[in-house]
């Protein structure tokens, strides 16, 4: 007989499909040796756009002048700063776990696992069988083997989190969405920040268009090497000194105080002996999965960043509810992925959905273009948005393939597109729906009715 009717592994979207279950009346494990909450509580977004917040009215301040208001930043306290962020995140992790101790059905373990057999896991020097189990123990930051790194004292996006003091200069090994993020962060609290990607832009994965038009923003405020792989990273005078070289064999060497290795993440199933339980992983270490979020293990499902189906929280919390219809109530709900949106929280903001102009293009998908300029709208104008756009691609007939966004507040802007590429909405559906003016959402409208023309 087993231990547990459910057990889960993972305390961050995991947490949510433990608390279901043990509310179920099924007598549940939720293993968890952090804080309850996972990455986007204690160490992804949630920290992250606190602090982003604080960079945002540093931006603010900075461009009052541009509407003739005589504004001075005085200075800002970075230690206050994080220390709320802290305090706040800290105190609702604590909450979490105590909710947890007293809840009827559930027992918390908080020390690290793995298995030792099918649905039999090790906790605490004792064998602890379960009839079904959750897997959710998230990922962790990639930290690749560049000569001399692991002989420096270099940050990940965790230890860049909660830094109490202002650098005085960052060097970023990276230009995705968690590299130029901190990059946007630190540059308004006051540090020198000089970002090295690999690739020719920054923010790669994203619509060509965006990706050119991002880099050159974020090139006026730091330093910005693309096309640039890091060879080594030593010590240096000041602080450290990162060497990168181009494809055509040219060299450049940058220096910081602190050097944040930014490259990606990984999932945590290295960490877990799956092998035992009979759960197969990818060639990048992702748990396989089918549309039920089973695992090759009978009874056995994975949700959320180890499973590698978008590691953006909005995507656990959607796998969650799945994993809780599936385990729980027994039922067999299929997940359906398309239309995940993503969003970048820089100033402008980026934020997608479905297909970049490459996909199709590699593809060889028919398309069409739709276009619209912030600074076209009243309200962009009247927020003298002049950078800012709103990209539409839909097949020839009028379906909605992607919509693309670099601009203010452009994560709330891409929800109607979301909802267009989800339900099957057309082109026109969008352009013909009336838009409330003078909203920054008739930009939206205008990019869906330039399609349509």
């Amino acid at each position: 007989m087993a231990d547990f009717e459910a057990l889960v592994i993972g305390g961050g979207t995991g947490n949510n499909v433990a608390a279901a279950a043990a509310d179920a009346g099924l007598e549940t494990a939720l293993i968890e040796p952090g804080p309850l909450g996972g990455t986007c509580l204690n160490r992804g977004c949630n920290p992250s756009k606190m602090l982003i917040q604080a960079a945002n009215a540093v931006h603010h301040v900075r461009s009052a002048g541009q509407f003739h208001v005589d504004a001075t930043l005085e200075g800002v306290d970075h230690t206050a700063v994080v220390e709320e962020m802290d305090d706040l995140l800290g105190g609702l992790a604590e909450q979490k776990a105590d909710h947890f101790r007293e809840k009827d059905n559930l027992s918390l373990f908080t020390e690290r696992t793995e298995f030792v057999g099918e649905r039999t896991v090790e906790l605490d020097g004792e064998t602890v069988t379960a009839e079904k189990v959750v897997i959710a123990a998230g990922s962790r930051p990639i930290v690749p083997p560049i000569d001399g790194l692991d002989n420096v004292d270099y940050l990940t996006s965790q230890d860049a989190l909660y830094l109490r003091e202002t650098p005085e200069s960052l060097v970023i090994l990276g230009g995705g969405y968690i590299a130029v993020e901190l990059g946007y962060f630190f540059d308004a609290m006051g540090t020198d920040v000089t970002i090295v990607e690999m690739m020719d832009s920054l923010i790669p994965r994203e619509d060509e268009a965006v990706a050119e038009a991002f880099t050159d923003i974020a090139a006026d405020r730091h330093d910005v090497y693309t096309g640039h792989r890091v060879t080594a990273v030593e010590a240096a005078d000041e602080g450290y000194a990162v060497h990168a070289e181009t494809e055509a064999g040219g060299e450049a060497t940058v220096e910081g105080t602190e050097v944040l290795v930014a490259l990606g993440r990984r999932p945590n199933s290295d960490t877990l002996g799956l092998q035992a339980a009979g759960v197969d992983v990818d060639d990048q270490g992702f748990i396989e999965t089918d549309e039920y979020l089973e695992t090759t293990a009978e009874n056995v499902w994975a949700q959320g960043d180890i499973a590698g189906n978008a590691l953006f929280k909005h995507s656990g919390d959607y796998e969650t509810r799945h994993t809780v219809a599936n385990v729980v109530r027994g039922e067999e709900r299929a997940v359906d992925l398309s239309a995940m949106p993503h969003t970048i929280f820089t100033e402008p903001q980026v934020a997608g959905v479905g297909a970049t102009e490459g996909d199709l293009e590699e593809a060889g998908t028919e398309y069409v273009v739709g276009r619209a300029r912030f600074s076209d709208s009243a309200m962009g104008r009247a927020k003298k948005l002049d950078r800012g756009f709103v990209k539409v691609l839909a097949s020839p007939s009028g379906e909605v393939l992607g919509t693309h966004i670099l601009g203010y507040e452009a994560s709330m802007l891409l929800h109607e597109a979301v909802l267009a590429v989800r339900t099957g909405a057309t082109v026109a559906d969008v352009a013909d729906t009336i838009h409330a003016h003078p909203t920054l959402n008739r930009v939206v409208e205008a990019a869906f009715q330039d399609v349509s023309q």
